[in-house]
């Protein structure tokens, strides 16, 4: 026990520590990173956008980061499944904590989240947000849009999200048909994965559907996405309700019929030829969980999201 230590969260002095936190107890930041807002050497910053005002359906996403980093204490930094690495023995990954949001003036949530955004991007290159519903991807591919240039969107979701709109609703359904219109993403690059409804548009992107996820093998849709983003930096954001709720049923609009987190988890391992800038996992809303089912699907996705990035720090040193 002595050379075991608790609250890494708090007590961690080297980005790169390993934690030792018992998996029940201790400050719950993500994967026990450091909780701080210094973003000197740091290579990966985690952020959380409480944020659910934008849902159409069951509210609760505002929970979303919370439960997120709960769930991630079962990552007790041994190797992490399936990156065969420490992610932190290379990689200098904090936690930036919560944007502060006005619950009483919706209006003012896409600048912040821009704003604060562009700050985080500033000084480290790749950005892990946890929400929040899946509205605060507009103004994070904004901010990522201002250091990269226009990007290819890789999306997991049940909903297209490209319903129209006057520019300034505040809807979690027509993010992407905005960034279409405003040049944000390239949508000739882009591909949505799992869509298990219909919108009126499609604004040229290219859908695997429900179906067809269920046909393919997961390495022939990691193949998929990568040919067809081709090569062009990418953004990439994880709607839950992509899986099906018997995997993910803590969510505020869950679709029947989707795929397994087992076979997606797979799909996101064969993602390391493609040049991720930033990343997100939307849309957890805890109090429709059981025995953190969801939370937990969230949690390793955005571990994911890390394995990726870790992985391509180690090809660039």
């Amino acid at each position: 026990m002595a050379e075991k230590t608790i609250d890494h969260a708090i007590t961690a002095t080297d980005l790169k520590s390993a934690a030792t936190d018992p998996t029940h107890a201790g400050v719950l930041s993500f994967m026990r990173r450091r909780y701080t807002k210094s973003l000197e050497g740091v290579d990966a910053v985690v952020w959380g956008i409480p944020f659910d005002a934008a849902t159409s359906n069951r509210p609760g996403a505002r929970f979303g980061p919370q439960a997120i980093r709960r769930a991630s204490a079962i990552f007790d930094n041994d190797p992490q499944y399936p990156f065969e690495r420490d992610l932190f023995a290379e990689m200098a990954v904090i936690d930036y904590g919560d944007c502060l949001l006005d619950y009483g003036n919706h209006w003012q949530t896409p600048e912040t989240i821009e704003t604060e955004a562009a700050k985080i991007l500033a000084a480290s290159d790749f950005l892990l947000t946890l929400g929040g519903d899946h509205f605060i991807t507009w103004p994070l591919l904004k901010a990522h849009v201002a250091k990269h240039g226009p990007l290819a969107l890789v999306q997991f979701d049940a909903h297209q999200d490209t319903w129209f709109d006057d520019g300034k609703r505040i809807d979690h359904g027509s993010f992407v048909g905005r960034a279409v219109r405003e040049g944000l993403i390239d949508p000739d690059r882009s591909i949505q994965i799992g869509i298990r409804t219909h919108a009126p548009e499609d604004c040229g992107i290219r859908i695997v559907y429900g179906h067809e996820v269920e046909d393919m093998r997961a390495g022939d849709i990691s193949s998929l996405i990568v040919s067809h983003t081709g090569g062009l930096p990418t953004y990439l954001t994880f709607d839950i309700d992509c899986l099906d709720p018997a995997f993910a049923p803590g969510t505020g609009t869950p679709v029947a019929g989707g795929p397994s987190s087992a076979k997606i988890l797979s799909v996101l391992r064969g993602l390391y030829q493609l040049d991720i800038r930033g990343a997100d996992v939307v849309e957890v809303a805890p109090a429709y969980d059981h025995a953190d089912i969801t939370a937990i699907a969230g949690a390793t996705v955005a571990m994911y999201m890390l394995g990726l990035h870790a992985e391509r720090l180690a090809r660039q040193r």
